[in-house]
């Protein structure tokens, strides 16, 4: 009864309204998307549905910089700040997941450092691991000062040294009393975690300061002291001072025994391979040493008239699998996209990934001769063979959807974050939009003015049809009428 006394009146309203909303949602999406790069609606729903669905797990960068000696530095100089707070709040559960233990409130040093690896500010941070160091010297007071207060990376390793000293007499103390039951066995596992993670970064001064022998030897050492501790990734520091040495049987050594693919396997059915734990440092530093063996004589005019030999496929087909785990890193190895200062936490296959990689090993490209010259001229190629990478893959799983949204919160604002696959502008986001709008104010004006709105209706209808009407009185006055009769009866 209801729906019968509706007039036409009411359904133009209602139509018109709805076209209205639609189109003003489609030039918002429009529009945010040419802004961001990303859709509104596909973010919103990805940020609120993430927790539910699972995300993109980010893991802790290996070869992450030093927030007082070198982060710190680059905001003086720019006034810019390299690090998020997404990504700083990782590094704060971080630490006191790793630094420490639930019976820290035993020891007054170690319970003042619960609180301040909880605490926002620096200051007030820095400040508790002053006041822990009174009460006696505490290893993970020295790390915050190292890592935090220290203006040169000189400053951080007496730091650390200092830390070194007290980290290894907590380490043997809990080493003793592991067994003693479980409080004793969480304070070893704390304490092993603080000592490899000092050690860790006393090797990375080296590297920085120069001394590269002695931190590949304090690298090896703590890696045979600690085998199991593989969440440290303590080999791609390994790999990158390797490099730096230009020592590539070492580093293929390295790669032998953590990608998983040595010179024989390297043609087996990928499907043995797809659910081992890759990265970007170990698939491009693969591609590097395959390329160093072609790269000084490759031509690409030359191989296009011969083909390819066996060592010039290998160097290919190794560079087409580091791009399908990670598209985004050729772009800044190739300096066709300007580096930033690497974030504290990566993702997998993303563009923080590729900043990490790029700012510490773009040199070792260089260094060998042609290596970039071969990258440029085949990365490209790895596209052709996934043309569907959200849905299928070649060598690897489909690309991971979230990539982007995650890379977003990890990377500063003012860099322009890499999106594979590349999303374009669909044209029938615009078309849709005008013509949404379009229909709009028609329905909004012909119930508002149907008079009017129809006078101007029949006056752009004869304006329209003028020119067919035009041509049909020239085709009436040539053909004769009995012939334009029977076409009309036709």
């Amino acid at each position: 009864m209801f729906l019968n006394t509706l007039t036409p009146k009411f359904y133009v309203a209602l139509t018109g309204t709805s076209s209205l909303i639609s189109g003003l949602i489609l030039i918002f999406e429009w529009w945010y998307f040419r802004k961001y790069g990303t859709s509104f609606i596909e973010q919103v729903s990805v940020s609120h549905l993430r927790p539910l669905l699972g995300e993109c797990k980010v893991w802790r960068n290996p070869l992450n910089l030093f927030r007082g000696a070198e982060y710190n530095r680059y905001t003086w100089v720019t006034g810019r700040e390299p690090l998020t707070y997404y990504d700083m709040n990782l590094s704060a559960q971080d630490h006191q997941t790793f630094f420490t233990c639930d019976s820290d409130h035993l020891r007054p040093a170690d319970a003042i450092m619960q609180k301040a690896w909880r605490e926002r500010n620096p200051q007030a941070r820095i400040s508790a691991a002053h006041e822990a160091l009174e009460l006696e010297d505490c290893a993970t007071a020295y790390i915050l000062l190292a890592e935090e207060e220290a203006t040169t990376i000189v400053e951080a390793e007496k730091l650390f040294k200092q830390a070194v000293k007290a980290g290894e007499g907590c380490y043997r103390r809990s080493q003793q009393l592991q067994h003693h039951g479980a409080q004793y066995e969480a304070q070893h596992r704390r304490d092993t975690n603080v000592l490899v993670y000092i050690k860790r970064r006393l090797a990375m001064c080296s590297r920085k300061l120069g001394r590269t022998r002695e931190a590949v030897k304090m690298m090896r050492d703590l890696m045979k002291e600690f085998p199991l501790l593989s969440m440290f990734n303590i080999h791609e520091n390994l790999l990158e001072s390797l490099l730096e040495l230009q020592n590539y049987a070492d580093v293929q050594a390295v790669l032998a025994k953590y990608d998983g693919r040595t010179h024989t396997h390297w043609r087996m059915n990928t499907s043995n391979h797809i659910s081992l734990p890759k990265s970007a440092t170990i698939c491009y530093t693969a591609a590097l040493l395959k390329a160093r063996a072609v790269s000084d004589k490759f031509s690409p005019e030359a191989a296009s008239r011969r083909g390819l030999s066996t060592a010039e496929m290998n160097a290919v087909e190794a560079i087409h699998r580091a791009v399908e785990f990670n598209p985004h890193v050729p772009k800044y190895l190739l300096e066709m996209k300007s580096l930033i200062l690497p974030p504290e936490h990566i993702l997998k296959r993303g563009d923080s990934e590729a900043i990490a990689y790029a700012f510490f090993h773009l040199q070792h490209w260089k260094r060998v001769e042609g290596a970039l010259n071969l990258l440029h001229c085949t990365w490209e190629g790895t596209f052709r063979m996934i043309p569907y990478p959200l849905e299928k893959g070649h060598l690897f799983y489909p690309y991971p959807i979230c990539t982007e949204t995650a890379d977003r919160e990890l990377l500063p604002m003012f860099h322009e974050v890499s999106v594979y696959p590349k999303k374009e502008l669909p044209f029938f986001i615009l078309f849709t939009a005008g013509l949404c709008s379009f229909t709009a104010m028609l329905a909004l004006l012909t119930h508002q003015f149907p008079e009017l709105m129809g006078v101007f209706a029949k006056a752009f209808l004869s304006t329209l049809f003028a020119p067919l009407n035009f041509i049909m009185e020239k085709v009436e006055s040539i053909l004769p009428s009995s012939l334009w009769h029977q076409l009309t009866r036709i």
